[in-house]
């Protein structure tokens, strides 16, 4: 029987996983976009990918197309996001494994 922390930690690591998907496809596209010199996915939707438990997507994206690594706020809001989420997912293990 699943109690509330397990659903927690399911639905969040499902969304990691879907959001991380996301994030690298996204990344990827970008690369390519730019390489073509077309229309580009702004900035603003990358990184809210990242945030938005995407950031281990986005980093992954980052390091395999090398595409934005050379922007220092990319870099912080892609750490912070993949700390924050690693945390989160943490806590809800502890819980669960607590509890």
């Amino acid at each position: 029987m699943f109690t509330y922390h397990m659903w927690l930690l399911l639905i969040d690591g499902f969304l990691l996983v879907v959001m991380s998907i996301a994030a690298f496809v996204a990344f990827l596209r970008d690369k390519k976009l730019a390489m073509r010199g077309t229309l580009r996915i702004k900035e603003k939707t990358l990184l809210s990918l990242a945030v938005l438990n995407g950031a281990l997507g986005a980093l992954l994206g980052r390091v395999v197309s090398h595409h934005k690594t050379e922007k220092k706020y990319f870099s912080i809001t892609i750490y912070f996001g993949l700390l924050c989420q690693l945390g989160v997912l943490v806590m809800l293990a502890l819980f669960v494994w607590v509890l």
